[in-house]
């Protein structure tokens, strides 16, 4: 580290300052006092001296001369610019492109240079190119900035010392320093997901990794995990890699990672991709989020996996391929309501499947029917025992057969009694009391 030895300027300054102030008839306080000049002078080669000599730019030039003629306002807005500068180059160092993948769009460098200054800080820190301390003491900064440095009309005056440890802040923890080594290294991070399918180990290693970072990081790369899968471009072995890692945190979700999650989906519907929209909702379904979705999408999920439950069950061999079907349906309906306006159909489908046909019914999906109907709201179960007596296959299969009837019983058993209408509960207790 290179001593740094400034000249001495305030026996040369003092008057002049004394002069200046006089000749535009002002007072001399208008300026910092001789005596502040003097000490932040003299505190100045110490912060000067941790930063790198292949960093120090004319900037930090013009602060130097700033603070020797009391200009302390500047010499703080000449100290900020400098950081901003140097924060900007660690986002480089990083890899704009490698930033575009993190935010599921394009970054480039006229993105990078409109960021506000907040924003580069958010950015720096989601990327762990700022500590958590680092971000606090800067986002400070830069609030003291805005409203004490000559960039906008100041509040108030700093003094030697305020001036001193504003820019120590700016040199401590943007003007030195590169990357946060701790955190995820999001660069290996996302090789690692492309490498191939992790085993039960490193997905417990990287599992591990994300818990321990700040939550920043974690928020930026749960949404990156979600861009991946939702990338028509990634491979398979990377798409469920990229599931099975974000599943381990979606019972922890913060409203603001939540919120994020909905944009990018809304956006990927508004652009019209649908490729990256039908893999959003099923990297919502997975990870048993389709409750954060607008009944629209719910009312599309829960109506499209009743109508291929029947469609199945309609089909060759469906004894073997309703459980899968009815296993899912289970699991959806578990997560959020049944919207009212497929109520209805989901309520056709699940009855339709659990009475059987004239052949019998599929024993292994009978357990998930069995939680369906059981979940059944008071809604749902009006549905169900309004069936009977419409038009429809239910009511045809119960008239024409009699192990139909028989397992419809069964499910009206299921049917929990506190979720029955006042006005169906003497359809609920004929079939109840029926032998």
């Amino acid at each position: 580290m290179s001593d740094i030895v400034l000249p001495a300027v305030v026996d040369r300054t003092a008057q002049l300052l004394q002069q200046l102030a006089g000749a535009l008839n002002l007072p001399r306080e208008i300026l910092a006092s001789d005596e502040e000049i003097a000490h932040a002078w003299q505190s100045l080669p110490r912060e000067l001296r941790r930063i790198p000599a292949d960093q120090r730019n004319e900037l930090l030039a013009r602060m130097c001369v700033a603070v020797a003629v009391g200009l302390f306002d500047s010499a703080i807005n000449y100290a900020w610019n400098a950081s901003v500068l140097q924060l900007r180059n660690r986002v480089r160092a990083f890899g704009l492109h490698m930033v575009a993948q993190l935010k599921s769009r394009s970054f480039e460098e006229s993105d990078l240079l409109d960021l506000k200054d907040a924003e580069l800080l958010d950015l720096c820190l989601r990327l762990n190119l700022l500590t958590e301390e680092a971000f606090f003491f800067l986002s400070e900064s830069r609030e003291i900035r805005n409203h004490f440095s000559s960039a906008h009309p100041p509040i108030g005056q700093l003094d030697d010392r305020e001036l001193i440890v504003f820019v120590s802040r700016c040199t401590k923890y943007a003007l030195t320093g590169g990357a946060n080594p701790q955190g995820v290294d999001s660069n290996r991070f996302i090789a690692v997901l492309k490498a191939g399918s992790f085993d039960p180990d490193q997905l417990q290693v990287w599992t591990a990794a994300l818990e321990r970072t700040h939550e920043a990081q974690r928020e930026l790369l749960i949404g990156t995990l979600h861009g991946i899968y939702c990338d028509p471009s990634s491979a398979q072995h990377t798409r469920q890699n990229a599931l099975e890692v974000a599943r381990q945190f979606a019972n922890r979700l913060n409203a603001k990672l939540g919120s994020d999650l909905l944009n990018r989906h809304s956006d990927y519907m508004a652009s019209g991709d649908s490729p990256r929209r039908n893999a959003s909702r099923q990297f919502f379904e997975q990870l048993g989020l389709i409750s954060l979705l607008t009944e629209a999408e719910r009312h599309s999920i829960i109506s499209g996996l009743s109508r291929r439950l029947l469609s199945v069950h309609h089909g060759i061999d469906n004894f073997y391929n309703e459980p899968p079907f009815a296993e899912r349906l289970q699991e959806l309906t578990f997560q959020t309501d049944v919207p009212a306006s497929t109520q209805e159909e989901f309520v056709n489908a699940v009855v339709t499947c659990a009475i059987g046909n004239p052949y019998g019914v599929s024993h292994a999906a009978l357990p998930h029917y069995k939680a369906i109907v059981s979940n059944f709201s008071p809604a749902e179960v009006v549905y169900m025992l309004q069936l009977p007596t419409k038009d429809g296959l239910v009511a045809d299969r119960l008239k024409k057969y009699q192990h139909c009837t028989a397992r419809f019983r069964t499910l009206v058993g299921w049917i929990n009694e506190s979720a029955v209408p006042t006005r169906v509960q003497k359809a609920f207790k004929s079939w109840r009391d029926d032998d």
